[in-house]
């Protein structure tokens, strides 16, 4: 669950899913005898790159799909989790239409927001044809992908946005980091039981957890955690990715509002600069790869500050199996 969707092109498209880049470097073949131009890309893969195109220069007329520099490692494969840096820009336009780029949206000392994705599952940033131009490159690679928007977003592009389904669009997608984890995977391990005051939890196999809240309790009015199933693999680090299994009730009746289960399995979330509600970002950073952790979040660290979400005003009561990182 994304508590804090980036809608950074959001206006472009019709349903949410982002636009691509365009850039020059070598060849991945699917526009060996395409007319017209390709936009250069300058500057140094992990800062923001220099697009530039010829002037009074025409667009190739086919889409294009560049490795402007190489990384090094695993190839990226068809469902693995990735952590994304992007920008993109219209053909002639010479303004960003959105990207990861800007600082961090919780001060200058946070992580800045990237995008963390899953390749060949739908994306609320990026077009399916830009992310899947990931697959099969390494991460630390920076890559081109440009063309038409008709092409590149196709039925979910928003006309209203003022761009048209001709307008050439430039995308350029840096790979920082990718992890293959089982999308059915969970915690291993005897779980703890419940301390004095937090809610039972069941949690079986393959399903979302089941958790019952103390009768007759008053919901704390700080952040309560507990570790119910201790992993371990490395430390979860302020503006990674994080992978993990979920569900999400409200402590004032019990009744589950989300679950990752409920949506195909693990789902990743940048976390620690506040692309999640705070109250993952103060219980889940620093835990590590394999913990089963129990959270009961007040609203002020909920949706408390969003007033127009229907769970403004309830305490909400977590399990996260912590999967990987990336």
């Amino acid at each position: 669950m994304n508590y804090n969707t980036k809608r950074l092109v959001a206006a472009l498209l019709a349903v949410p899913a982002l636009l691509f880049t365009a850039a020059c470097g070598s060849d991945d073949g699917n526009n060996g005898e395409a007319a017209g131009g390709v936009a250069e890309i300058k500057g140094k893969v992990g800062a923001k790159p220099e697009i530039s195109v010829p002037k009074d220069g025409k667009p190739s007329d086919k889409t294009v799909v560049k490795t402007v520099s190489a990384g090094s490692g695993t190839p990226i494969k068809g469902s693995d989790f990735v952590r994304l840096d992007w920008t993109v820009e219209k053909w002639g336009g010479d303004q960003e239409l959105g990207g990861t780029w800007a600082a961090g949206a919780t001060g200058d000392k946070a992580p800045r927001r990237q995008s963390i994705e899953q390749i060949g599952k739908p994306s609320q940033q990026l077009p399916e044809k830009v992310l899947d131009a990931v697959k099969g490159k390494k991460p630390g690679s920076r890559i081109l992908v440009q063309g038409t928007a008709g092409d590149l977003i196709g039925q979910s592009l928003n006309t209203s946005s003022g761009i048209s389904a001709k307008d050439v669009l430039i995308w350029v997608v840096d790979p920082v980091g990718a992890a293959s984890v089982d999308a059915k995977g969970e915690a291993k391990g005897e779980q703890a039981a419940s301390e004095p005051g937090m809610p039972e939890v069941k949690s079986p196999s393959q399903k979302a957890a089941v958790i019952t809240v103390p009768k007759g309790e008053k919901p704390p009015k700080d952040l309560k955690e507990q570790v119910l199933i201790k992993g371990d693999g490395k430390k979860v680090e302020a503006g990674q990715g994080l992978i993990a299994q979920y569900t999400g009730v409200k402590w004032e009746d019990g009744k589950k509002f989300d679950s990752s289960w409920d949506h195909g399995g693990a789902t990743a979330f940048q976390i620690g600069n506040g692309s999640v509600v705070a109250g993952w970002d103060k219980g889940l950073v620093g835990k590590h790869v394999g913990d089963r952790v129990l959270l009961v979040i007040p609203p002020s660290l909920g949706y408390g500050a969003s007033p127009q979400s229907e769970l403004a005003k309830n305490t909400l009561v977590f399990t996260v199996d912590i999967l990987g990182t990336v």
